[in-house]
């Protein structure tokens, strides 16, 4: 969440923020902040004075009872007690204040970067960068977008291809549990559990920290992320223990940080994580969940960073690069867009999505996003670092991204990669998958 020294010192930027992300009732709920934080200052103040009054008052009574002035020490006492009921509330006002400004907090979300797209929704976000060779590629809106991969007319959609080769069952699925939660068999688990190892062996290489979290967490957990309580409605609740499971595993491996001081030369700590990840996906509908389209579970490799202001941009760039790679060896045609600040989540100062096409769909699926948080998360975490030059302690950058999430990945190499005789495996899969044809 916002800082109380971003909301009381920078209003003018952060209402500016909100006004670009198109935040109804920035004003309002500012102003509301200011005054709860007026209030609490006050009450502080006042507490304060009162204190300091009340320590001489009892020096006081204690020269008055050696001197033998028993009812002025009493009367002393008296006005001793008046102002303990005092005391009492205002710290009722104090802590009255300091819980609305936190509740209130917890609904506005972080402040864009300057250099974050002007847009309302996904036409407005920025395609800043192709594999696509015949594409020349500018800042252009996705409204604007023609550069697509050719089609021949015959591509057939990855929920037929999975059907046909019997790699995947989704009325199985249906019957075990529900809709979207498919169920993969054969060469299709196997591919599955090749790309989780590709991707988790990428990531090692790269300096990450591999992670086993669990994949239920309790609701500070929700709120240290921002998950809570802006998904409340998108997350399964497990009622009777009030545990959520996890959405991606950047809920629990940012939560190990969770009230930690550290030491700047620890930073930046680099953690990765294969999880299932868990989403109701509330209010999805037609072809926006036809096959691997949209699940409500569904296999990730998340990358989850905690740097220091002056690196954090810097490992956002690597973390970009380090997805960009992954999409360049599965051979597979992708795009890069920059999001308009009214597309971005609750939680992110900037983000960049990844997205591969879908040949038989004629659409571009997102498979990753990769975000730098600022302080936003930190602050709720309460997650910091001590400066080696100085031991100041600050709040520290959050940053993670997906590297990549299965579904809509599987469901792009099925598509691009089918031939006459069958599906073929992107050779850096090869050794992983055991085989070089799903037929």
């Amino acid at each position: 969440m916002l800082t109380l020294k971003q909301i009381t010192e920078q209003t003018d930027i952060v209402l500016e923020g909100l006004e670009k992300r198109h935040f109804n009732n920035a004003k309002e709920l500012v102003g509301k902040v200011v005054e709860l934080n007026d209030i609490r200052k006050k009450s502080q103040a006042q507490l304060d004075r009162n204190l300091a009054e009340s320590k001489k008052f009892a020096a006081s009574i204690g020269m008055l009872m050696k001197s033998g002035k028993g009812s002025e020490a009493e009367q002393m006492k008296e006005q001793v007690a008046a102002l303990k009921e005092v005391n009492k509330e205002l710290e009722a006002a104090m802590t009255g204040a300091e819980n609305d400004i936190r509740q209130l907090l917890y609904t506005v979300p972080n402040i864009p970067y300057p250099d974050v797209p002007q847009g309302t929704g996904a036409e407005d976000n920025l395609v800043v960068k192709s594999n696509l060779k015949e594409c020349t590629i500018g800042r252009d809106t996705v409204a604007n977008w023609t550069c697509n991969p050719e089609n021949t007319g015959t591509e057939v959609p990855h929920w037929d291809l999975a059907k046909k080769y019997n790699i995947i069952d989704w009325e199985l699925g249906v019957k075990i549990t529900g809709a979207g939660f498919p169920v993969y068999i054969g060469k299709g688990a196997r591919l599955q559990r090749a790309l989780i190892a590709f991707f988790l062996d990428e990531a090692h290489k790269s300096g990450y920290t591999e992670i086993m979290p669990p994949t239920v967490v309790n609701q500070d957990s929700g709120y240290g992320t921002g998950q809570l309580p802006d998904k409340d409605g998108q997350m399964y609740h497990c009622e009777i223990d009030d545990f959520y499971l996890i959405p991606t595993a950047e809920v629990p491996i940012t939560n190990i940080y969770r009230d930690v001081i550290l030491e700047e030369k620890q930073l930046p700590i680099m953690n990765c994580a294969y999880t299932q990840c868990f989403r109701r996906e509330a209010g999805s509908y037609g072809k926006d969940v036809r096959g691997l389209n949209r699940l409500h579970e569904f296999s990730k490799v998340e990358l989850v960073r905690i740097d220091s202001p002056e690196h954090s941009k810097q490992s956002h760039k690597e973390m970009l690069d380090h997805v960009e790679g992954l999409l360049k060896k599965l051979e597979l045609p992708y795009r890069i867009l920059h999001l308009c600040a009214g597309d971005m989540s609750f939680t992110a100062a900037t983000c960049y999505d990844f997205e591969v096409y879908s040949k038989a769909q004629e659409r571009w699926l997102e498979v990753s996003s990769v975000s730098n948080f600022d302080t936003f998360q930190a602050n709720r975490l309460k997650c910091r670092y001590r400066r080696e030059e100085d031991g100041k302690i600050e709040l520290a950058h959050t940053l993670n991204g997906s590297a990549l999430a299965l579904p809509r990945i599987v469901a792009a190499i099925l598509e691009n990669n089918q031939t006459d005789k069958g599906i073929k495996i992107p050779k850096v899969l090869v050794p992983y998958c055991g085989f070089e044809i799903i037929d």
